[in-house]
């Protein structure tokens, strides 16, 4: 036996299984114009998805036409399964971004093929991922041609009882319409409309994985002529143009699309045309055009995929088993814009009332990530390049939940994101400290928008904004103005927003709305050596009749109010029912000015809107039994009450409460109305609108963690709220060493959304 006959069964083995375990895959194309040496220059950006991130494909095919050579390669993972599933549903998905160089313009088909599918009902073993690439100069934009853009969830699962259809969204740079087909038979229970582009899947189907070989085509919207530089000429239909059914292009793959486009030379001199393989090019015989029924289209792209038809579901409603979307995630085939070097930013929120939302899958460009935050919301942030201005990228997502051993997933939505060079926004600058960040931004937008001071406000519109005429500036502590905290497994967001308004007492606006979000990002663990002060410095507030005040929330260690706790000490230790000493203080420079506290409550997070919460002082009364009052001060509030903890993940406890500063002695305050019932209404007092101001608004200030110290006795203890949420653990501690970086998010003219309004929780004692 020759060594030749000893090898070559080797290496086809090793090639089969290098490949194997196939999930599915796309591809497309983008003409990015000429190379110094002449020659052509295309991005392929594809997708595939294997069982490992080990594996990766090779387009080393060229079937037909002159494929160029590779210049340049960018691959990396997109997401993957990450060990949830059992070992014959694992996945990863990456995506390349391969640059080729080409010395011809006119039509080519590469291509990626091996073995072998994952296992499959339907018997599919060997992948294919053929692309028609067709880089003519239209006669309709004077351009070379582009390929659509479309993305597919490479693994879904739909329950056997539960019809459910999956909308495959596509772009087009060029305008173009676009259609999808299918390489052989669907298995039973699924339908595709070529034109729309959605798969349904009708119920009942048998249960078992499925794979799906479908191709997208592209047409123009009407008759174009492409010229390419061999001197030839092509011409495109529009896709209702046809009269006949053509021939399956993927009946006859031992010849390499013959005759899948026709020319007319329009200069006498013929060009030999050669090829990169050793594949050669033949001819499609005159009484055969397999094009004959929707013509040549533009291009071809595959889009393979695997269902898994699973065991049936209890219930098939949104919501329930099945996750189901909610504010702020973006509808189906929403488009959203970004800019250059600039984070988009994409919140998606599910909930399921049985099963548990545990994670987010999806599809998108190259260096997207994925976050959620500890209240369950996901975040996708990507940032584009300088090389994918004007390109339209997809990005898909499904929401998965799960319950014992079941799987269970959302519908998926798509959203298409058009990369611009600017988006309609200011120059602006953020500054971020260990406790404060300030925002700066031009004041005109564009030509027809500009902005001015008396028009803008923060979250919290008590807090004043300044301008100098071309800019405006606002500044504030890391906990005032409305600032929110979000955090992540890898950082803390401090955002807050600037927004416009027509008058403050206005409910509607016939007027465009201007939003900046800013925010300052807080790693939780860095290598330099500037650290975020976990303990809440004075809180600092600007109003017309005040002035300049603030407040000052402290936790002391006796009775007696004499010594504060150290603020390097916190998260403060409490044992379970050991009493806790607060005051807060109120400075202005207003003489003849007392402090009152309206509310306080308990929460996981210093979040004045926390869904989980528990009432410490209500409407000025204790609702708390243990809370105890200790001075009246003017300008301070003593209190007191036993420590105790939230049932459940939550390991840590903020106080945030409601103050008010007032005009001492003047019964017309709601300082001096003290405590009140909930049930009635406030007494209304008129005043002229001359009249100085006697009170300030409502702010919110909070102090914390309060965490129990690891040989409390939970026996011991006399208090305790239950609560149904997840840990939020929205605390950096002390000493975590820190990098700061700022971001504007830019300004969006919209008409903005409501937010949810969310009910706190049920609370009680035990």
């Amino acid at each position: 036996m020759s060594l030749y006959t000893l090898v070559l069964p080797l290496l086809l083995l090793v090639s089969i299984t290098s490949a194997s375990h196939f999930w599915g895959g796309t591809i497309s194309f983008t003409p990015k114009g000429r190379n110094p040496d002449g020659s052509y220059r295309v991005d392929f950006r594809y997708k595939h998805t294997f069982d490992s991130c080990s594996q990766s494909l090779y387009w080393g095919t060229c079937r037909s036409g002159q494929c160029g050579s590779q210049t340049n390669l960018e691959l990396g993972i997109i997401d993957d399964s990450n060990g949830r599933y059992s070992y014959q549903d694992n996945w990863c998905q990456k995506e390349g971004v391969m640059t080729r160089s080409l010395r011809s313009d006119t039509p080519f088909q590469l291509t990626a093929n091996s073995c072998c599918w994952v296992s499959l009902r339907n018997s599919i073993v060997y992948w294919d991922l053929p692309i028609l690439v067709d880089l003519g100069v239209r006669s309709d934009t004077n351009e070379p041609n582009s390929s659509p853009h479309a993305t597919m969830i490479s693994f879904v699962r739909v329950p056997q009882n539960c019809p459910l259809a999956y909308n495959f969204i596509g772009c087009d740079p060029d305008g173009d319409k676009f259609r999808c087909g299918t390489s052989r038979s669907l298995p039973s229970g699924f339908h595709l409309d070529q034109n729309t582009c959605n798969l349904q899947y009708t119920g009942w189907g048998s249960t078992g994985y499925y794979g799906f070989e479908l191709y997208v085509e592209d047409f123009p919207n009407q008759h174009i002529s492409l010229t390419y530089s061999d001197g030839t000429q092509s011409i495109r239909a529009p896709l209702h143009a046809g009269r006949r059914r053509r021939a399956p292009w993927w009946a006859s793959p031992t010849t390499p699309w013959g005759g899948w486009y026709q020319t007319q030379r329009i200069t006498s001199a013929p060009t030999p045309r050669t090829t990169t393989t050793t594949t050669t090019t033949t001819s499609t015989p005159a009484t055969s055009n397999p094009w004959s029924h929707y013509g040549t289209p533009l291009s071809r792209l595959p889009l393979q995929f695997v269902v898994l038809v699973d065991v049936p579901a209890p219930s098939c409603s949104e919501g329930v088993y099945l996750p189901k979307f909610l504010h702020p995630t973006p509808n189906n085939r929403e488009r959203l814009h970004a800019a250059i070097n600039q984070e988009l930013e994409i919140r998606i929120n599910a909930t399921a009332s049985v099963s548990v939302v545990r994670d987010l899958i999806i599809s998108g460009p190259l260096n997207i990530t994925k976050d959620r935050t500890t209240s369950g919301e996901f975040v996708l942030r990507w940032t584009p390049r300088t090389d994918d201005l004007g390109q339209h990228f997809p990005i898909c997502f499904i929401a998965e939940s799960k319950l014992g051993a079941n799987f269970y997933q959302s519908e998926m939505r798509c959203v298409v994101v058009e990369v611009e060079l600017h988006q309609i926004a200011p120059e602006a600058n953020v500054i971020c400290s260990e406790n404060f960040m300030a925002i700066e931004l031009e004041t005109s937008i564009s030509e027809s928008i500009k902005l001015h001071v008396d028009h803008l406000r923060l979250n919290d519109p008590s807090c004043t904004l300044y301008s100098n005429g071309t800019h405006v500036f606002a500044n504030m502590s890391l906990n005032t103005c409305g600032t929110t905290i979000e955090e992540d497994d890898n950082s803390l967001f401090f955002k807050n927003e600037i927004v416009s308004f027509d008058n403050q007492n206005d409910v509607i606006t016939r007027i465009n709305q201007v939003e900046f979000q800013f925010f300052c990002k807080y790693p939780k663990k860095s290598s330099v050596t500037l650290e975020f002060d976990t303990h809440r410095g004075p809180y600092v507030f600007i109003q017309k009749g005040f002035g300049t005040f603030s407040y000052q929330f402290e936790f002391f260690r006796s009775s007696q109010f004499q010594y504060r706790r150290d603020p390097k000490s916190y998260p403060l230790e409490y044992g379970l029912g050991e009493r806790m000493y607060m005051q807060i203080e109120g400075i202005s420079s207003v003489n003849n000015t007392e402090l009152f506290v309206e509310s306080c409550k308990a929460s996981p997070s210093d979040d004045p809107q926390a869904q989980t919460s528990y009432s410490i002082i209500e409407n000025g009364c204790k609702k708390d039994e243990t809370v105890q009052f200790y001075s009246n001060h003017d300008n301070k509030v003593q209190f007191g009450m036993k420590a105790f903890k939230f049932i459940g993940w939550h390991d840590q406890v903020f106080i945030t409460c409601s103050v008010i500063l007032c005009e001492a002695g003047n019964p017309n305050t709601r300082c001096s109305q003290g405590c009140t019932n909930a049930t009635a209404s406030p007494a209304v007092h008129h005043h002229h609108r001359r009249e100085a101001p006697i009170q300030t608004t409502s702010h919110y200030v909070s102090q914390g963690p309060v965490r129990l110290s690891r040989s409390a006795d939970i026996r011991d203890a006399p208090s305790t709220v239950i609560n149904n949420g997840l840990n939020m653990n929205l605390v950096v501690i002390a000493g975590c060493l820190l990098i700061v970086s700022a971001m504007v998010c830019g300004a969006v003219i919209y008409t903005k959304r409501p937010k949810i309004a969310y009910q706190p929780l049920p609370t009680s004692d035990s």
